[in-house]
């Protein structure tokens, strides 16, 4: 029997490999041999989760074909990599991926790292702050207070809690689009929001438009559903979108979804102005095309004078062409998984009506929490603190960064958790590879992307500040030169640091 699960084709990994373009050898730096730097390349795609663990690989003379190699150079290299563990094979089953025995099996979306390694490894992996006490305790005293009445039901509410759905729908009324109740589905954080929504509109196959690069998470997301993602680059800097390109996608393309982040994008910190969104609603809209909203970093502008632009959902007021997705838990706490969905009453009762054969509703304690945010102030205040700590994590990394690292290049966003880094010329896949070693952990641009763009791009996130962000850079700076040096990264293991 067959040990592989899923399969890679030769054109598709022959793609991937050639975007891991690292930055010409310098005097006297030796270029490793062709199956050596093949079978380095595959195992990087392994470790990332680009390639998952347990995938069959091409057989030898397809993936030679595509790669305008010899058939001996596949061969060693895939023997090299069987000597690794990072390769398995069997006589008329093929060759398959694997991680040698005591490897933690990689991820292929974001996730945090365990707390317990915290000490030891710096995390850019995720965009997520500590709660802004003392409102996260205040929020739960004060949901545990309403709590006893709901405690005498059956505690699911598919669509959401009454009172917390008239919340969001007033705040949204409040912020010049006149919302019912109705048109509120709450849901668990913005990912459950964004995979009811591509489970409802976008079956397998459907053809979904992303931006490029866009929030890694809801790319793999939507791969596991069976979406086609279509890429749309973003226009250069932080300007936002590149309206020509998103109009020619959505009249060739005719996506069923498209997903966008308008407001600090992710990763980019790109906000897209009132024109900008205007047009992009326009043509969804003659498109026939779902455009999905993701508003989760709305809140967090961190320079004075920053003019929010009108949200994407005021150029569709009734919801048929927009929904928006929100979340609490960028601009108060990841913790708190709590998540809505703005649309078209049609739209929310398909929405609930799915989910009964999902998870049925949101947790309730968590529910009034928020509601209590909403209603006695508590959230404007929370989100201040939030974005005074994102203030400060930006100004501090961005000082270290340029000191340590002069040639890596980037613009500073005015808002959102995240700056988009260009990494000098080197990879950034061998990058997070070396800063897992030398104690930073930092994804990489080809998770951002489609089929291995990005490469010289690596994320990182507005999560540390002060001597642990100076610490950040160090370490990236010392991954940096394991890569120009072609090291594998291994020897010393870093200092425990406390934040």
């Amino acid at each position: 029997m067959a040990q592989w699960t899923s399969a890679v084709g030769a054109a598709q990994l022959a793609r991937l490999l050639n975007s891991q373009q690292d930055r010409p050898a310098g005097p006297g730096t030796r270029r490793p041999p062709a199956y050596r730097a093949l079978a380095d390349g595959i195992r990087l795609l392994v470790l990332e989760g680009r390639v998952p663990v347990a995938a069959r690989l091409p057989a030898e003379r397809e993936l030679a074909l595509s790669l305008s190699v010899s058939r001996t150079t596949v061969a060693a290299a895939y023997e090299a990599l069987r000597a690794e563990g990072f390769l398995e094979s069997r006589r008329g089953a093929g060759s398959w991926t694997a991680v040698p025995a005591g490897n933690p099996l990689p991820a292929r979306g974001l996730e945090p790292l365990p707390p317990e390694a915290l000490g030891s490894v710096i995390d850019l992996g995720c965009a997520a702050l500590p709660a802004p006490e003392p409102w996260l305790t205040r929020a739960v005293q004060g949901a545990l207070e309403e709590l006893p009445p709901y405690a005498h039901t059956h505690g699911d509410y598919p669509a959401g809690l009454p009172a917390l759905r008239s919340m969001i729908a007033d705040r949204y009324t409040a912020r010049g689009i006149p919302t019912m109740p109705e048109q509120i589905m709450v849901t668990t954080g913005a990912m459950g929001a964004i995979d009811a929504i591509c489970h409802l509109f976008g079956g397998r196959g459907e053809r979904i438009a992303v931006e490029s690069p866009s929030y890694a998470n809801i790319l793999q997301l939507m791969r596991e559903a069976g979406a086609r993602l279509v890429p749309v680059a973003m226009a250069e800097g932080l300007t936002g979108w590149d309206m020509d390109r998103w109009r020619q996608v959505l009249r060739d393309a005719a996506p069923r979804i498209a997903y966008i982040v308008a407001d600090f994008h992710n990763p980019t910190g790109a906000l897209a102005d009132d024109d900008q969104r205007r047009r992009l609603v326009d043509a969804a809209r003659s498109a026939g095309t779902v455009l999905v909203a993701d508003e989760t970093m709305s809140e967090l502008w961190l320079d004075e004078g920053v003019e929010m632009p009108r949200p994407v959902c005021g150029f569709d007021p009734a919801g048929s062409t927009v929904i928006t997705v929100g979340s609490a838990s960028k601009a108060f706490w990841a913790g708190m998984r709590i998540g809505w969905v703005r649309a078209a009453p049609d739209i929310i009762r398909s929405l609930v009506a799915a989910r009964a054969y999902a998870d049925l509703g949101t947790p309730v304690v968590e529910q009034l929490a928020v509601n209590w945010l909403f209603s006695t102030g508590g959230w404007e205040q929370a989100v201040d603190i939030r974005r005074g700590q994102a203030r400060e994590n930006r100004d501090a990394l961005v000082a270290a960064v340029r000191r340590e690292l002069p040639t890596w290049e980037f613009e500073v966003p005015r808002g959102g958790l995240t700056l988009w880094v260009r990494a000098g010329g080197l990879s950034g896949s061998r990058i997070a590879e070396a800063g897992e070693r030398v104690g930073v952990r930092v994804p990489s641009g080809p998770r951002f992307g489609v089929d291995g763009a990005f490469e010289g791009y690596v994320r990182l996130p507005f999560t540390v500040g002060g001597a642990v962000a100076e610490e950040a850079a160090a370490r990236l700076a010392a991954a940096a030169r394991v890569v120009e040096s072609g090291g594998t990264g291994g020897g010393e293991v870093p200092r425990t640091f406390v934040a």
